[in-house]
């Protein structure tokens, strides 16, 4: 009997040995970065569980004796997002592979932009900044300018359309316009040798899309001495390599407004060691304000394929852009009451948040062409770059401390920049009681297709900026040779730049309604009822500036630049770095002005009125260009990492935009480099603080810069601006997370000064005392797959210009992108800009009103509200 209780009992153990064995599954797998790279360290835990792993070596772990039941996996390493995972086990095991997004915000997050050894940024002796994708969409970008505004430090007046902004860095003036001393770069080149050539802005031949894994941005420091003519910062397009699989396909348009956008990209492996990705958007549509007809139209594909080697790689690039895009220039805003209070509000039949001078009436532009032939430009052709580019890019290690590195790229750069200009708006009355009128004949005013203009009408002359954009054609490359020794490293380094500057200025002059909507061509009469204009063209040129502008630039500039880099690590906490670069540039070629003649253009066998006066370009007496430049730049920089987490740094540079086309107008010896104004230099100091947090960091930096111009041309003020200026302030950028919340902000405080000539002591014109923004995002659901994200970006009051008469009130531009997951991979979104419909004023031509009366300006406002609905499926 004992015996047979014994072995029941033994049969019961078993059971229920084997039941609880059953029960005990594994998880198992290896956790990679988005490039395929095993990531070691990374912890891995059940939540609410005390089990849990780390990875090893191979980026494997594994967690065993799991029992059955719903689970919550999260993975996270710092430097990456956290990775939140739902699985259900029921008796099997489970293998995983999975991928961490780094984290742009962490201090342990590897800088490539504007430094000859990838740092991290708690190592890094410069002020960066870094967006992935995810906190781009969160800002509801229209432009890629309007994704710079989320970068401390950087003042980007994206109110222009998808191209031709204005960008400044830390107080650096916008002298001129575009980007003279910040450089766009895209994987490391510079897209444009300059970054402010008159119609021919880098941000024109750069476009933003899911090609891009993110955005890097240098202020100061060794921006100076990293590239040519980028003494204040350096913003870098990082594409995507395709180093592990993925792809994502988008479509959006607009709910509010015409516009349709597809966006897609692809990467894979396809070998041993061989990969490439591929991707671009193609949109179309009128665009956020309305012209009246299809003002957006065009799309841009890249593509790339890198093969890795034991010890390097190497890798091809290639990317097409023809894409046609708006361009919004000054628009007429009323504004009253005093210069110091001004109020701001729309001009009469002109709504300013959605209306544009365009018009469906004014679509073409008649005239001579470069060489004196007949041609026909279409105003819908705005903002349209053309470019095909090739790159090539090699890494190796050579062994014993050695390696190098060489990256280069055509481009081969055209195309067009069509849209009219306010020069003046004023009523019929005025407009008729003018120097110029009176000096023409002019007496009265009539609509095309008949009907008076009333004498209260408000009339906009408008200069149509019409130029061919012959050849921008460019070779970059860079090659670096690297030593390193225990605690040294030293690098020298030659860049080699070609850069064609090939356009054609062929401006008309017409008389237009001040109406946001399909506003009529206006003609002018003499006392006698003589038409002096034809369907509201009164000029083929444009006399009112004196015939400034009919012109042709054929030049190339040569730069060989020379630099040498080295860091020192003097123990694990502290290290130094000093750099030096020699830049000498060759200009030659030829830019021609103006000649009046007489031409049917019409080809209708009579001369009439416009006729009369033809702006041709004086080919036959062309203004010779040979000579050339060199300037000096250097950077040295020390930081301290007090433990794991903070940091402080310290940086004293010294470097130099150098002008293209901006000097090339006249008076000048353009065959003697020594007299003409062809550099402009900075000087900058900075100390900063980086500090993180368990859920976040903080990076602070007190900055200082002075700046010495020489004078560059202005075409919309047809003036040349000369001023130094000197800036001092301060940038606070942080982030915080706390469970499903974070905030991401920046502030940039700045006291920026003119230091010479009649304004001496006034502010920068369009030089706010503070910027900033502020960026509150939540992820909710089951799995968190749905996000709500806003965005505050604002300024505080600035001057018009550099008299500091006129104020251009603050604003707050408040955005909005919410995100659903419809699926693991499918997500539709939200987003809104400008969702108050806010009247931000960002530039103005004129520097002060007539107070207590209603006066009528030439300013550029933001876009207003927009928005739009879309869908991304990832896979």
């Amino acid at each position: 009997m004992n015996k047979i209780k014994q072995s029941l009992g033994i049969i019961l153990i078993l059971i229920v040995s084997t039941a609880m064995m059953v029960a005990q599954n594994s998880i198992s797998g290896t956790i990679t970065d988005k490039n395929g790279m095993p990531l070691v360290g990374v912890n891995v835990i059940l939540e609410g569980t005390t089990q849990g792993s780390v990875t090893d070596f191979d980026g494997a772990f594994s967690i065993t004796n799991v029992e059955d039941g719903s689970y919550k996996l999260i993975a996270s390493s710092l430097g990456y997002s956290k990775l939140i995972k739902q699985l259900v086990l029921e008796g099997q095991d489970i293998v995983l592979n999975l991928s961490l997004s780094e984290d742009a915000e962490s201090l342990d997050q590897i800088v490539v932009t504007g430094v000859i050894n990838p740092k991290s940024k708690l190592e890094s002796s410069v002020s960066i900044t870094s967006l992935n994708p995810t906190l781009i969409n969160q800002t509801a970008p229209r432009t890629t300018a309007e994704i710079f505004r989320t970068i401390p430090g950087i003042r980007s007046e994206s109110s222009g359309g998808e191209g031709n902004s204005n960008i400044a860095v830390r107080g650096v003036p916008v002298s001129s316009g575009g980007s003279k001393y910040v450089q766009i770069q895209e994987d490391g080149l510079p897209v444009l040798l300059f970054g402010d050539m008159s119609f021919a802005t880098a941000d024109i031949f750069t476009r933003f899309d899911s090609n891009v894994s993110r955005i890097e941005a240098i202020r100061g420091g060794s921006a100076s001495t990293m590239s040519s003519n980028s003494p204040g910062a350096i913003i870098n397009l990082i594409s995507k390599t395709g180093k592990s699989e993925g792809g994502s396909l988008g479509t959006s348009f607009g709910l509010d407004y015409d516009s349709f956008r597809t966006d897609f990209n692809y990467g894979a492996p396809i070998g041993e060691g061989l990969y490439f990705h591929m991707g671009g958007f193609y949109r179309v549509g009128e665009g956020i304000r309305e012209t009246g007809f299809t003002a957006n139209n065009g799309g841009q594909f890249k593509f790339n394929i890198t093969k890795e080697f034991e010890k390097g790689y190497v890798r091809l690039s290639a990317k097409y852009l023809n894409d046609r895009a708006v361009a919004y220039l000054p628009m007429p805003i009323a504004v009253s009451g005093t210069n110091s209070n001004p109020e701001w509000n729309d001009a009469p039949n002109f709504d300013a948040t959605r209306g544009t001078i365009h018009s469906p009436f004014l679509t073409q532009n008649v005239g001579l062409g470069p060489d004196g032939q007949l041609r026909r430009s279409n105003v819908a052709d705005g903002m349209n770059p053309i470019s095909t580019s090739v790159g090539l890019k090699a890494y190796f290690d050579l062994g014993q401390g050695w390696s190098v590195k060489n990256s280069g790229r055509f481009s081969f750069n055209k195309g067009n920049f069509v849209s009219p200009f306010p020069a003046e708006v004023a009523t019929a009355s005025n407009m008729l009681s003018g120097d110029f009128a009176n000096d023409n004949g002019w007496n009265s005013f009539q609509f095309q297709g008949g009907g008076a203009v009333n004498n209260n009408d408000l009339i906009a002359r408008i200069h149509m900026f019409d130029v061919e954009l012959n050849s921008f054609n460019n070779f970059m490359n860079d090659l670096r040779i690297t030593k390193n020794f225990d605690n040294l490293n030293i690098t020298a380094g030659y860049f080699k730049s070609i850069q064609d500057v090939s356009m054609s200025w062929l401006w008309n002059s017409y008389l237009q309604e001040v109406n946001s909507s399909n506003a009529r061509l206006i003609n002018v009469f003499d006392n006698s009822d003589n038409a002096l204009s034809e369907n509201g063209l009164y000029a083929y040129g444009v006399p009112f500036w004196g015939n400034c502008c009919t012109r042709n630039y054929d030049t190339q500039y040569n730069v060989s630049a020379y630099y040498a880099n080295l860091s020192f690590e003097a123990n694990d906490n502290l290290n130094f770095e000093a750099s030096m670069r020699y830049d000498n540039g060759l200009v030659d070629g030829s830019f021609a002005g103006p000649v009046q003649t007489s031409f049917d253009i019409n080809n209708d066998g009579n001369i009439s009125a416009p006729e009369q006066s033809v702006s041709a370009i004086d080919n036959a007496n062309p203004t010779q260009v040979n000579y050339d430049y060199d300037y000096l730049s250097y950077s040295l920089g020390a930081n301290y990492k007090i433990n794991d987490s903070q940091a402080v740094f310290g940086r004293y540079s010294r470097g130099a935009a150098a002008k293209a086309d901006r000097i090339l107008f006249s008076g000048l010896n353009y065959l003697d480099g020594n007299q003409i104004n062809a550099l402009d230099f900075i000087n900058q100091a900075e100390i900063g603080y980086k500090r993180g947090f368990n859920n976040g960091a903080l990076y602070a930096t007190l900055f200082y810069a002075k700046t010495i111009e020489e004078g560059g041309f202005e075409v919309t003020s047809n003036s040349i601006i000369e001023n130094d200026y000197r800036s001092l302030g301060v940038e606070l950028e942080g982030f915080y997370k706390f469970n499903d919340f974070s905030l991401r902000g920046g502030i940039t405080y700045t006291d920026a000064q003119i230091d010479s000539g009649d304004n001496k002591g006034n502010a920068p014109r369009r030089q706010p005392d503070l910027i900033y923004n502020f960026l509150p995002s939540y992820n909710f659901g089951s799995e968190k797959q749905n996000t709500l994200r806003l965005s505050f970006i604002g300024q505080s009051k600035a001057y018009t210009q550099d008299n500091n008469e006129l104020i251009m009130p603050g604003f707050v531009i408040v955005n909005g992108f919410v995100s659903f997951g419809i699926t693991e991979n499918l997500f539709a979104n939200l987003s809104a800009n400008n969702i108050f419909d806010t009247l931000g004023i960002t530039e103005t031509e004129e520097g002060s009103i007539v107070e207590n009366q209603v006066n009528i300006v030439r300013a550029r406002p933001v876009p207003g509200r927009s928005v739009s609905l879309g869908l991304n499926f990832n896979f």
